[in-house]
């Protein structure tokens, strides 16, 4: 009897420290729901604030390239296509994690550029700047006008509305007018109308009449 009434205690003992101790099936559950709540709220934000931060990257690096093709374009009287993408010294790399960046046309001299960033991932938005010879209204002195665009979507092969980055900015008015490129209509222009300081006569002469 001494011997089952012991047992009979030690489990009674060991009954009562698993229930003193970690959650009830109920509890573990709730729990579970909790999180999972609180998961689908803030995965979205965090995916598209992580997604932002990736095309920072591109909207700043083709904002630099805009300003530099209107550097070049006052050194050299044409722009740079993108077998010279160097000579823009920019110090940036053509292929990131999340981008390749590009210019447009690949060769030749030309009086307007389109420069692209294409994403490499999906999610992300495809960016372009267009670029082209203006003239300062009533005055014969030449200049260059830019165009930032964004992708009205991000990356995504099922999506046929989603741009890609390899598009050409749009350049409907004649080289050599005011007016700036425009974006094609899978973008949204994120500027003004933009222009590098005035050129003299005879850089904007020596460019050639068409656009690239």
């Amino acid at each position: 009897m001494n011997t089952q009434r012991k047992a009979k205690f030690l489990r009674y003992i060991l009954q009562k420290k698993q229930e003193e101790q970690g959650f009830t099936l109920i509890e573990l559950l709730v729990v579970i729901i909790i999180i999972g709540i609180l998961s689908a709220i803030a995965l979205p934000s965090f995916l598209n604030q992580a997604n932002k931060a990736k095309q920072t990257e591109a909207k700043t690096y083709i904002g630099s390239m805009n300003r530099a093709q209107q550097t070049y374009y006052l050194e050299n009287g044409t722009f740079a296509s993108n077998t010279e993408f160097d000579k823009l010294g920019l110090g940036i790399a053509t292929t990131t994690t999340n981008y390749n960046y590009a210019i447009l046309p690949e060769t030749g001299a030309t009086t307007t550029a389109t420069n692209q960033a294409q994403p490499r991932t999906d999610g992300i938005k495809a960016y372009i700047g267009g670029v082209k010879l203006g003239n300062v209204t009533g005055t014969n002195e030449g200049t260059t006008v830019a165009v930032l665009c964004e992708a009205k979507f991000g990356k995504d092969i099922n999506n046929a509305n989603a741009a890609t980055g390899t598009e050409d900015a749009e350049f409907n008015t004649p080289s050599g007018s005011g007016t700036s490129p425009t974006c094609p209509p899978t973008y949204i222009n994120l500027s003004n109308n933009t222009s590098a300081s005035s050129q003299s006569d005879q850089a904007s002469s020596s460019a050639p009449a068409g656009g690239g």
